[in-house]
C-alpha cells in the first residue's frame, strides 16, 4: 500500500512540474504577442532614469492628478469612469508609478519620498503645472498627503477615495505573501487560463465596478494589463514599504493647510470597524477637513445608478 502511495505522489509530483513548465512556456509566449497590443495611452518622459508614463487631458484652471490604490495596475482604464466625467470642469493627470500602467520598473526603494518625488518630477517634465487637486484612492492616501507636505505651494486641495489613514497603515503590517502567490498564478500561466472561463474577468476587475462602466476596448486592456504587469517587484515593494511609509507621514505637517474631502465607501467596512473609525478621524488631517458616506459602495466599486458626489467646487 505504501509502496503505491508513493508511487502516486510521485507521479503526481511528476504531472504538476510538467503543467507548470507548460504553462510557463505558454505565458511567456502570450507575453511577447500582448507587449505588440499594449500601446502607451499617453506619453513616457525620462524621470530619474527611468521611463515614466502620464496621460492628460480636459481643461481648467487647475489639474486634477489621480493616484491609483495598491495593485491597481492601469490607473488610466481604472479612473476612466471619473476623468471621463470631469474633462469639462477641469485638466486633468492620470498617473502611472513606477511598476504600474506604461511606466517601466526601476530599481529604487518605493519609500514614500522617492514615489512623491517620481511624481512630482512626471509632472514638470510633462508640462502639467500646479495647482494641483491631488486624488488618491486607497493606499494612495499616504501618497496624496505626502504630496502636499512636501509641496504646499503646490496643492490646492485633497480628494481621498476610501483612502486609509497613515495611521491605519502604520499599525497594520502588510501580506506580501498573497501578491507573490498572485505573481505565481501570473507566471505560470493559471490566471491567463482562468481568463477564457465566463465570468473570471469581471470577478477579478473589482476595481472598476466589474467592468460595468468600461467600454470593450479597456475591457481588453484591462487583461492585458493585469497579466503583463500585476504584482511585478515595484508593486510588491510598494506593499512592503506600507507601514514604513505611513509612519514617515506622521512625521510631516498635520494639519495640511489645504481642503480635503473623505470619501468613505459605507459598505467596505462593515465588518472593518477600526478601518471606518480611522476614517473619521482621516479629516483632522486638513484645517478644513470633511467626510462624505457613500452608502452603497465598497472599496473599489459603486453602484452605477448612484451619482459621485460632488466634491470638484
Amino acid at each position: 500500500m505504501w509502496k503505491w502511495a508513493r508511487r502516486l505522489i510521485l507521479y503526481g509530483l511528476a504531472l504538476m512540474i510538467v503543467v507548470l513548465i507548460i504553462g510557463y512556456v505558454y505565458q511567456r509566449a502570450s507575453v511577447r504577442a500582448d507587449l505588440l497590443k499594449y500601446k502607451p495611452v499617453g506619453t513616457l518622459h525620462d524621470v530619474l532614469g527611468r521611463k515614466m508614463h502620464i496621460y492628460t487631458g480636459g481643461q481648467g484652471d487647475s489639474t486634477v492628478v489621480f493616484n491609483a490604490g495598491w495593485g491597481t495596475v492601469n490607473p488610466y482604464v481604472d479612473f476612466y469612469p471619473l476623468y471621463d466625467k470631469i474633462d469639462k470642469q477641469a485638466r486633468y493627470a492620470v498617473v502611472d508609478r513606477f511598476g504600474y500602467g506604461y511606466s517601466e520598473l526601476t530599481d529604487r526603494t518605493r519609500d514614500i519620498d522617492n514615489i512623491v518625488e517620481e511624481t512630482h518630477e512626471l509632472l514638470r517634465v510633462s508640462g502639467v503645472r500646479p495647482p494641483y487637486l491631488m486624488v488618491g484612492h486607497s493606499l494612495s492616501a499616504l501618497e496624496s498627503i505626502r504630496f502636499a507636505q512636501r509641496y504646499p505651494d503646490e496643492v490646492k486641495g485633497i480628494v481621498l477615495i476610501d483612502g486609509g489613514s497613515p495611521e491605519y497603515y502604520s499599525k497594520h503590517a502588510p501580506l506580501t505573501v498573497i501578491s507573490l502567490v498572485q505573481r505565481f498564478l501570473i507566471d505560470t500561466g493559471v490566471a491567463r487560463t482562468l481568463y477564457h472561463f465566463d465570468g473570471f474577468a469581471e470577478s477579478l476587475a473589482s476595481e472598476s465596478n466589474g467592468q460595468k462602466l468600461l467600454p470593450e476596448n479597456l475591457k481588453e486592456l484591462e487583461r492585458l494589463s493585469m497579466l503583463l504587469k500585476a504584482n511585478n517587484g515595484n508593486i510588491t515593494d510598494e506593499m512592503r514599504q506600507s507601514q514604513k511609509n505611513a509612519k514617515k507621514v506622521l512625521q510631516g505637517q498635520k494639519p495640511l493647510k489645504v481642503p480635503m474631502t473623505i470619501i468613505t465607501a459605507g459598505s467596505f467596512g462593515k465588518a472593518a470597524v477600526v478601518w471606518l473609525e480611522s476614517q473619521k478621524a482621516l479629516p483632522s488631517w486638513s484645517v478644513s477637513g470633511k467626510q462624505v458616506i457613500v452608502e452603497d459602495a465598497e472599496h473599489y466599486r459603486i453602484k452605477p445608478r448612484k451619482p459621485l458626489p460632488s466634491v470638484m467646487g
